[in-house]
């Protein structure tokens, strides 16, 4: 009964994802009534802005334990379920942006800006699949993920009674050049694909903030920080390039140098251009990003990522013996995420 509040955070809040998720799941799982629960949408920032503000609760002295968290099931939940029966329409009809409808489109834009081809996407997710698949078979994932008992189905996709343990992620695949280069583009004339492209996934991650004095009477160690974090508008007409403002902007308020004063980087993989935009803008070394491979691999069940990002980042620098992350991801509705993390 000690953890106060916990945020969580959930894109589609609709069915099996309405009235405040994070709170009824909460009550779902024991007999503690007293923690509060909220249920925030940053849209894919929602599970990092869970931990921004978690923090920021904990560090005011708000509170002294809480979660922050983030999840989705894409497969029970699509996105866009939240809107679809209205009533109206989430842009109205005077919007004063050149902002397109979908972020296909947008991560188009951002490609044609920054001269991203369709051969160096395909390589950056041919990349991101063979980092995965050696990360899960060094078993680097396995201290960061909490074996699930899910149900089988069966053909006609209702479940079966009987139930097998889900344990590693299902989206890694064996990938090729060749094949990746076969795909088609969801826009003519486009470079995104299927390949190059995050994945519809479910999925959930979780991350305890508590104060130091919290942490000592529960004789427990603390294994990282929060140094700083942002969250930054970008420009509609783009959309998706929040990384690089979000980026710029952590920079300034912290005076640290995202290329040289980093050791680890995890920026969420929603389209290739978004992570190939943003390192080139920074001339970040690519061989400290994603090393274990990103959401095109995955995948990106949107309300969870960020908290996912934060996890895997905190376990990699203790495996490497690392000092500090940054976690960075575009978002829906033209906002980008920043969170510089150290290792204690």
């Amino acid at each position: 009964r000690d953890v106060e509040q916990i945020i969580g955070g959930c894109v589609t809040q609709a069915g099996e994802q309405s009235n405040n998720i994070t709170r009824q799941a909460w009550l779902s799982e024991g007999d503690d009534w007293t923690c509060g629960g909220t249920t925030i949408d940053t849209q894919c920032g929602s599970g990092q802005q869970a931990n921004s503000l978690i923090n920021a609760l904990v560090k005011g002295g708000s509170i002294d334990i809480g979660i922050a968290c983030g999840l989705e099931m894409m497969s029970h939940v699509g996105l866009g379920a939240n809107v679809i029966n209205g009533p109206g329409y989430f842009i109205p009809e005077n919007w004063p942006w050149d902002s397109p409808p979908d972020q296909f489109s947008m991560a188009q834009r951002i490609a044609d800006n920054r001269g991203i081809t369709r051969e160096d996407a395909d390589a950056l997710g041919l990349e991101s699949q063979r980092k995965a698949a050696m990360a899960r078979d060094e078993g680097r994932f396995d201290r960061e993920i909490v074996p699930i008992e899910a149900p089988v189905l069966g053909e006609d996709g209702k479940p079966t009674g009987q139930t097998r343990v889900v344990s590693t992620d299902q989206g890694i695949r064996e990938s090729t050049a060749e094949g990746l280069a076969q795909l088609k583009p969801v826009i003519e004339g486009g470079i995104h694909t299927a390949g190059n492209s995050s994945q519809i996934s479910d999925g959930a991650a979780a991350v305890l903030f508590m104060t130091a004095e919290k942490a000592k009477a529960y004789g427990l160690r603390p294994r990282a920080r929060i140094l700083h974090d942002v969250l930054v508008g970008t420009d509609p007409y783009y959309g998706l390039d929040g990384p690089v403002d979000a980026t710029r902007t952590i920079e300034k308020k912290s005076g640290m140098s995202i290329r040289n004063d980093i050791d680890l980087y995890e920026i969420n993989e929603a389209f290739a251009s978004v992570v190939l935009s943003w390192a080139g803008v920074f001339d970040i070394d690519m061989s400290k990003v994603n090393v274990n491979g990103g959401a095109i691999a995955l995948g990106h069940p949107v309300g969870a990522t960020g908290s996912r990002l934060i996890v895997t980042a905190l376990h990699e620098l203790e495996r490497q013996g690392l000092g500090t992350a940054y976690i960075t991801m575009c978002c829906g509705a033209n906002v980008g995420t920043g969170t510089i993390i150290e290792r204690i």
